[in-house]
């Protein structure tokens, strides 16, 4: 079997993208966490006595995707050229929904930025709630679309 991230004396290695063609990619993620009505009506009234847990929330989403390659250790560094995180507060099944969206143009995808925005995001809103609501639970984080690279745009059957 042929490792795509072995060396030939069999340690790790990230892949050779050299001669990939530079193409526009874009990624979408979503994370959902769960919490008590209670807290999430103190999100929506501001009520939560660290502060702005949504406006705290995007910018470590931001943060998060601008770190990727230091943390998952076969990333490539790329040069992120847009990230932009929106909040769906579903107050029928007491939770918030992250969607992520990072763009790119390069050789390689940006799914896992996208994926630690939103990973990130929902961290931090736990973070801030904690003190209200240390049950809360983040019970989703997944790739809904992607665009650019060879496998074109793709998105996530629900």
């Amino acid at each position: 079997m042929d490792f795509t991230h072995i060396n030939d004396q069999g340690r790790a290695k990230m892949v050779d993208v050299t001669v990939k063609d530079d193409t526009v990619r874009v990624a979408r993620a979503r994370a959902a966490i769960s919490m008590q009505s209670e807290t999430l009506q103190l999100i929506i009234s501001g009520g939560i006595k660290k502060g702005d847990v949504l406006g705290v929330a995007q910018v470590a989403g931001i943060m998060g995707a601008k770190q990727t390659a230091h943390l998952i250790p076969m990333c490539h560094p790329l040069l992120i050229t847009s990230v932009d995180i929106c909040f769906e507060l579903d107050e029928s099944n007491n939770r918030v929904i992250i969607i992520s969206e990072v763009k790119t143009t390069g050789k390689t995808g940006i799914e896992m930025e996208a994926l630690i925005a939103a990973s990130i995001a929902a961290l931090t809103i736990y973070d801030m709630c904690k003190s209200v609501d240390r049950w809360m639970r983040i019970e989703t984080v997944e790739l809904i679309e992607k665009q650019g690279g060879k496998s074109g745009h793709v998105r996530r059957e629900d």
